[in-house]
């Protein structure tokens, strides 16, 4: 196996193990299932469906027997893990996950919005390549975010059909868990109680084959932490080439409207030198050249820069580049920082250090505009109110404007907290 990183626990206080079947929670998560008991982590493992498709059955009454048979032994399976976990069986139908969406997300909200603070979610890879994991993953990311949590994902089906070299293994996000020879020892045991998958019976050869199986049985488990990691170019470029407006800037009202109270937000008529970060196809560009003396306008996709120079071929005073901020910051000093809908696209990590250096750049009295969409999205490593919240609790800058709609929050920061009115000699001394 390559060298990947270890898994950092350090900030979490407990775990929520959700699976798309009964075992594949002990399969892919069962030795950090078995090593939070030694960490006195609390853990509440969520199984989405029955398990009552994994073999073909000529009538209810089996069915119904398989499906029993399955909820028994996922919990003796869990009491060799980690006797103190709690355990929860959805039930819902074994292949039909795509069919009860939007059951599934009532269910997984209703339990993990009553977790801490300090929770992290163990959710299933949701490029596993089979149905039920992409659906019960993508459920799962969309229910972790809405209620504010961390998740980590683990694979099953990649052992089978991956290879070293294929680029669907997301290499640079995985991390790894060294397991004790004695939690190895639980999660081997655990495994075992599975025997309606991974024992043959007289008609048929075992349903999880015993070199499928092995790669369960290692020192080590694999998990994807996107957490760790920001959206790289490729993935920007990839939209871009779909469509020239992938978020429809240019038309959407929505866009228009917040265009609008985020230019007319800003505390001071004009600035001499203004710096946007993520200027995509140069829709806020346009509005923020006329406040600036000079602009200059960096993103990560060429594309989407091509097309905002012939926007702003007319302003002369703007200039374009294509960069990582968070990684080489532009040159010089900005009394006009802007960070709009790009701050989400970071790792927690890569926005402390992008925050730094906009600190260590920005004029005295100049401003720091962040904007962001509120609702979750899958791919994004955070939330809008992630970003701000990071903020909040990382600058020394002042906060001197927050508007929040159910869409999008809108906040600005300044070396100074005086407001338009004190400015302008409004309020007396």
């Amino acid at each position: 196996m390559r060298s990947l990183e270890p898994l950092d626990l350090s900030m979490v206080t407990g775990l929520v193990v959700i699976a798309a079947h009964p075992d594949d929670e002990t399969l892919g998560a069962g030795g950090l299932i078995a090593a939070a008991l030694n960490n006195a982590l609390p853990v509440t493992i969520i199984i989405a469906t029955d398990g009552a498709a994994s073999e073909p059955h000529e009538s209810k009454d089996q069915a119904d027997k398989l499906r029993r048979r399955r909820a028994i032994e996922v919990r003796s399976s869990i009491r060799i893990l980690n006797p103190m976990s709690k355990v929860l069986l959805l039930g819902l139908p074994d292949g039909h996950t795509r069919e009860n969406r939007d059951r599934l997300r009532s269910l997984l909200d209703s339990h993990l919005e009553t977790l801490p603070t300090g929770t992290m979610a163990v959710i299933p890879w949701r490029g596993d390549g089979h149905r039920d994991h992409r659906v019960v993953g993508e459920v799962a990311a969309e229910a972790s975010r809405a209620a504010g949590l961390d998740f980590i994902e683990y694979p099953i089906w990649m052992w089978h059909w991956g290879a070293p070299e294929s680029d669907a293994i997301p290499w640079k996000t995985m991390v790894t868990l060294e397991l004790a020879e004695e939690v190895q020892d639980r999660k081997s045991r655990a495994i075992t109680e599975f025997s309606s998958q991974v024992a043959p019976t007289a008609n048929r050869p075992a349903l999880l084959r015993p070199d499928f199986v092995e790669h369960f049985q290692q020192q080590v488990e694999v998990f994807i932490d996107s957490r760790g990691s920001s959206l790289e170019a490729a993935y920007f470029d990839a939209l871009y080439a779909k469509r020239a407006d992938p978020w429809r800037l240019a038309t959407r009202w929505y866009e228009t409207r917040k265009r609008s109270i985020t230019t007319a937000s800003l505390p001071l008529p004009r600035y001499e030198r203004g710096l946007e970060i993520g200027c995509s196809i140069g829709m806020l560009t346009l509005d923020l050249a006329p406040r600036c003396d000079t602009l200059l306008a960096v993103d990560l996709a060429a594309g989407a820069l091509d097309t905002a120079r012939l926007r702003l071929r007319e302003h002369p005073h703007v200039s374009f580049a294509r960069l990582d901020a968070s990684i080489t910051f532009p040159a010089g000093r900005f009394d006009l920082i802007v960070v709009s809908e790009v701050g989400y696209y970071l790792s927690r990590r890569d926005l402390i250090t992008l925050f730094d250096s906009i600190e260590s750049h920005l004029e005295p009295g100049g401003t720091v505009l962040l904007c962001h969409w509120r609702h979750p999205v899958t791919d994004y490593p955070l939330t809008g109110d992630e970003v701000h919240e990071i903020m909040r609790s990382t600058t020394a800058l002042s906060r001197t404007v927050q508007h929040e709609e159910v869409d999008f929050v809108l906040e600005m920061y300044g070396t100074d907290a005086v407001s338009v009115a004190e400015r302008e000699g409004l309020i007396p001394e």
